[in-house]
């Protein structure tokens, strides 16, 4: 009788290595290693040998960086979703794409479970599991960190746990700080992090941008065309949005933009510090919410102002496959059907400036916009706009004066005694 089969998020570092052991001997199943790839730069082909000769049946590499930008990363970026005024969500709009896949490869092999290594105190266990249970609530979910049968609470426990076994540890570059990388951003934490008191050792932990202070003298400009708020090319280039992606990750690590130093809410209810590079991803929040400035009436982009935040907790709490999520989208897209034009960025030592925007959709009209008096506009007729807009105001004012009591009041005690002289 053949065993039954579970689907391991796999990355070739020392958790998943040890997983893969770990589930054979615990669980007795057929381990299927599934690898995504969204940008993290690995040697796929040596991870893929790694998990095999661990002892997984099979080992699948998925290449999803165009998926992930396309159908996850550009969603945001028109909804000009941001968490807590500060993170562009690089960790969290990948998520619900690799718990999406892990299920397709459960259901392609017949798994009976889905197994992934995220610490019980993380972001990453939630978002994993909504997405497998938004698809697949019937297969088991093994979460090794929680999970009674694991028994290792350190590295030097893990590493003890291969070496007893004859099992290669797994050699990384420098994993002092925990990191998660892929094509929007790179995550830092722990080490001086975990003390608020202390200022970032830049140097030390940057990989994707230079500090502001060693990025070149002379400011760098760079143009970024939309349609209907996505990207679609760069300095007049047209491009795939995997290439737009690198080529602006290049330009803005470069210029040393896009740092972020922030202690944020995780959904699992405790503060966390973090250091986040995304270079090429501030660049395109700055440019499409200049090309919304220029193409969005009043009304819809201060409601697009509240979507945006809710979409950013949603996308933060790993609720992306809800009805909420689909349809806040469908608002957005509504919205950003004439946001199609070109923004210009002025880059200079980790700063980002506006340098000029067009759109033929542009809702700025200089006959209006100009001092001079044009015939669109006639400044008397500002006259009777104040009159009615203020009228809820001078009619409370009336009450309270009538009643002696109010800010309205002659001597109200809201008014200050200025000097004379």
């Amino acid at each position: 009788m053949s065993k039954e089969k579970v689907v391991l998020a796999y990355s070739g570092g020392l958790d998943t290595t040890v997983i893969i052991p770990w589930l054979k001997e615990n669980y007795d199943y057929d381990v299927i290693a599934v690898c995504i790839d969204v940008g993290q730069g690995d040697d796929w082909k040596s991870i893929k040998q790694r998990a095999l000769d661990t002892g997984a049946s099979a080992c699948y590499v998925v290449d999803a960086r165009e998926e992930y930008i396309s159908e996850y990363i550009w969603p945001a970026v028109k909804a000009n979703a941001v968490y807590e005024d500060r993170y562009l969500l690089g960790t969290s709009t990948a998520r619900p794409l690799i718990g999406k896949i892990l299920v397709e490869y459960a259901r392609q092999e017949q798994a009976a479970a889905i197994c992934h290594g995220a610490t019980g105190k993380g972001n990453d266990q939630v978002r994993f599991e909504l997405a497998i249970k938004a698809f697949a609530p019937d297969l088991k979910v093994i979460a090794a960190w929680r999970d009674p049968k694991w028994n290792m609470d350190s590295r030097e426990a893990e590493i003890k746990y291969l070496e007893d076994r004859n099992i290669p540890v797994p050699m990384k570059k420098d994993q002092s700080y925990s990191r998660d990388l892929n094509i929007w951003h790179l995550s830092h934490e722990g080490l001086e992090l975990e003390k608020t008191e202390n200022e970032p050792n830049w140097k030390h932990m940057l990989q994707l941008t230079v500090t502001p202070e060693e990025a070149p003298d002379k400011a760098e400009y760079v143009q970024i065309d939309f349609e209907k708020g996505i990207p679609v090319a760069v300095n007049g280039k047209k491009m795939s949005a995997l290439d737009i992606m690198l080529e602006l990750n290049r330009i803005g690590g470069r210029n040393g933009v896009g740092l972020v130093d922030i202690c944020e809410n995780r959904c699992v209810g405790m503060k966390s510090r973090g250091v986040y590079e995304t270079p090429g991803g501030a660049i395109l929040y700055y440019a499409h919410e200049m090309l919304d400035h220029l193409c969005l009436d009043r009304d819809t982009y201060h409601y697009k102002q509240q979507v945006a935040l809710r979409m950013a907790e949603l996308i933060y709490d790993g609720k992306w496959f809800t009805v909420l999520m689909d349809s806040l989208r469908a608002f957005v897209d509504k919205a950003e059907e004439t946001v199609t034009g070109w923004v210009k960025l002025k880059l200079y030592k980790g700063t980002i400036a506006g340098a000029g925007s067009h759109s033929p959709y542009s809702l700025y009209n200089e006959s209006i916009a100009s001092f001079t008096t044009g015939e669109l506009y006639d400044h008397k007729d500002a006259q009777g706009f104040i009159t009615l807009f203020g009228l809820p105001l001078k009619v409370r004012a009336m009450m309270e004066q009538a009643a002696g009591q109010g800010q309205a009041v002659t001597e109200s005690a809201s008014l200050k005694k200025r000097p004379t002289e």
